[in-house]
């Protein structure tokens, strides 16, 4: 039986800070990486990053969604500009960014591929939660050219947040030419190492979106059906206390929640989604009346338990107890 309908769905607000988009992985399907000399190749200054985090903050936001390419620093273009602004490696700018938000009131969340133990330990105190997709366990096409996307390295990176304890956001991508059985080895997956290390606070399920230019592009959307057969699939296969989450800008997630779906991720008010920017965010308002009976609650990006259960740094503790209310939810102005 598929779980009735919650009382409420979560969500989070968000500025989206796309602070490279140089990649080792060259992905069937991605329309955000670029090579060094696109137009649009870029590594955004402070001067750039530090007013979005400004206005984030004045619009109520409690997240910074840092996003990078993987592994940029293998880029010698990329290591002169960072050079340029007076940084040896991503992890040391990471770090002045992280600060930066958390000075200015906004709590960090980094998704930026692989990392390692120290990386992750490094981060951790600065980083109310991080992320990484997983997106599938198969051996694909889409990722033949993408020595990141080896699901063991990315089962690595999950596993060593798990092992920091640090909150952290995982998902599939649905339509890259895997099968049924794939998508539920990789639900397993996650929940095995959920159940080890108790980390795992969310799951996308994400729907592939055809990019023009990219090797996929001509390829097929999931079908409805099989969206929701992998929502169904989440739930039943995931521990409880983890959510499930679609992007409401890619589908209509009304009819979605039915089916397990309690999270709607991040909705920002200000930025674009940079990895899908022709899908603009909805406004939460007009979300709000699409959903009718079904509350939104705003959350931080660290989940209600883990504020509860003090899983965040000294450093953190005075802007969660700000941002937070005595259910670990956003305190309401």
């Amino acid at each position: 039986m598929p779980p009735k309908n919650p009382d409420f769905v979560t969500y989070s607000k968000n500025v989206f800070i796309p602070v490279t988009n140089i990649c080792r992985n060259r992905c069937g399907y991605c329309g955000f990486r670029r090579e060094p000399g696109q137009p649009d190749a870029r590594l955004m200054k402070p001067e750039e990053i530090l007013p979005v985090l400004e206005n984030g903050a004045k619009a109520g936001c409690t997240e910074a969604l840092f996003t990078f390419g993987e592994f940029p620093d293998e880029v010698p273009e990329y290591r002169n500009w960072l050079k340029e602004l007076g940084y040896s490696s991503t992890l040391e700018y990471l770090l002045f960014l992280c600060e930066a938000a958390i000075d200015i009131g906004i709590l960090p969340h980094t998704n930026a591929g692989i990392m390692t133990h120290s990386e992750l330990k490094a981060l951790k105190p600065l980083n109310a939660s991080m992320g990484l997709m997983l997106e599938s366990m198969a051996a694909l096409d889409a990722h033949k050219d993408c020595p990141g996307k080896l699901p063991e390295l990315r089962l690595d990176t999950i596993r060593e947040a798990g092992k920091l304890r640090i909150p952290y956001t995982t998902g599939i991508l649905v339509g890259i030419g895997e099968k049924r059985e794939d998508r539920i080895e990789s639900l397993e997956a996650i929940a095995g190492l959920h159940r080890e290390y108790g980390h795992i606070q969310e799951v996308i399920i994400q729907n592939f979106i055809p990019k023009s230019g990219t090797y996929m592009e001509n390829s097929p959307e999931p079908a409805v059906e099989e969206i929701v057969d992998t929502i169904c699939l989440a739930r039943q296969i995931l521990p409880p206390d983890v959510a499930v989450q679609v992007a409401p800008n890619l589908i209509d997630p009304k009819a979605l929640i039915a089916k397990g779906v309690s999270d709607l991720g991040g909705i920002s008010p200000l930025t674009i989604d940079w990895i899908n920017p022709e899908a603009e965010w909805p406004d939460v308002r007009d979300l709000q009346k699409k959903l009718g009976s079904i509350l939104l609650r705003e959350r931080l990006p660290i989940y209600p338990q883990y504020v509860k259960r003090g899983w965040y740094s000294d450093r953190l503790s005075g802007l969660i107890a700000q941002l937070s209310d005595s259910e670990g939810y956003r305190k309401q102005p």
